[in-house]
């Protein structure tokens, strides 16, 4: 009989169950998201026993030494006492330096954390209102370029952190954010590879820091970001990404928009959906690397239509944005 103990209690473990499933089905719920060991919500650490095989992969170095693991992917075969990584430490204060309108729902929340936040660009971490009420936001910065965490939020309808952060942060206030995590980012290597970014809404914050931590890095084969929205108000960030498409030729910026209008056609802006007209340009997508962020049922359709046009499906890094409550 193998026992997993968390918080002072002793559960029996059947195995072949999860850890998350285990402590589920004793009534114990703990943060989760994708439960495929893709968005690391469900991060633990391990503070008695043996960490079981395969829980640990995707983490970074410093996190596997420490004994975290993801708990839905962890079958443990022997006896495991078990924390939540928000007990462990890995919480930290940052200030608010900024809280900038980008769109009439979307605001850029700038922060600077009080001690130097390793992760990559298109990660992203969770931001706390209150110990018990937090929500995972990506980033749109990039650690080499910007000396600030930049988050991108959307106001959500009756969102309680959402809400909180457009209605009552202001500079110079101090919250509480979680690590980076996620594998939704660019790594250096095949630089004459296109890639392909496939944003909607607020799913542009970490494509917006992928694509300026490629350019920075040297990528040197075509980039191409497909921004969409409902109408042409739903977009941001246009001047910014025309200047970067400018200044690199190898860069392309296609905003969408689902709704033709006078506005939408002096931005020069796509009338349709990002994956019609990525298929319209592209048609093929073998060799492509492919990044897909925004609403789920964006990111489930087009992670289809494009592995079906000819792209390795580990090429393809969605992030798709899961409903969290409010």
């Amino acid at each position: 009989m193998t026992i997993l103990r968390f918080q002072g209690q002793d559960f029996v473990y059947e195995a072949p169950r999860t850890v998350l499933e285990s402590l589920a089905e004793h009534g114990v719920e703990i943060p989760s998201g994708c439960r495929a060991g893709v968005c690391q919500s469900c991060l633990m650490r391990c503070l008695e026993g043996e960490v079981p095989a395969g829980a640990q992969e995707g983490l970074k170095p410093a996190l596997v030494a420490q004994g975290y693991f993801l708990a839905c992917r962890a079958r443990p075969s022997s006896d495991l006492t078990v924390a939540l990584a928000d007990a462990e430490g890995l919480r930290q204060r940052a200030h608010v330096l900024a809280v900038e309108s980008l769109n009439q729902e979307i605001v850029a929340l700038r922060l600077k954390p009080e001690r130097p936040l390793d992760y990559r660009a298109g990660q992203y971490l969770r931001l706390y209102r209150q110990a018990d009420l937090s929500r995972c936001y990506s980033l749109a910065s990039v650690p080499t370029l910007d000396d600030w965490l930049e988050l991108h939020i959307r106001r959500i309808p009756e969102g309680r952190v959402s809400a909180w952060v457009h209605d009552q942060l202001r500079v110079g206030a101090q919250v509480e954010i979680g690590d980076s995590l996620g594998q939704c980012f660019y790594t250096p290597g095949q630089e004459e590879q296109t890639l392909l970014l496939l944003g909607t809404g607020s799913g542009l914050a970490p494509l917006y820091g992928i694509v300026r931590d490629a350019l920075a890095q040297g990528h040197r084969g075509p980039i191409w970001l497909y921004h969409g929205s409902f109408t042409v108000e739903g977009l941001y960030h246009q001047t910014a990404l025309q200047r970067l498409a400018g200044q690199f030729p190898n860069f392309h910026y296609v905003p969408c928009v689902d709704r033709a209008s006078p506005e939408a056609l002096a931005l020069n802006a796509r009338v349709g959906t990002v994956l019609e007209a990525a298929v319209s340009d592209h048609r093929v997508f073998a060799h492509h690397r492919v990044f897909l962020c925004g609403h789920p049922d964006m990111v489930k359709d087009a992670r289809l239509k494009i592995f079906l046009g000819g792209a390795s499906m580990a090429e393809i890094h969605a992030d798709p944005f899961l409903p969290s409550g409010t």
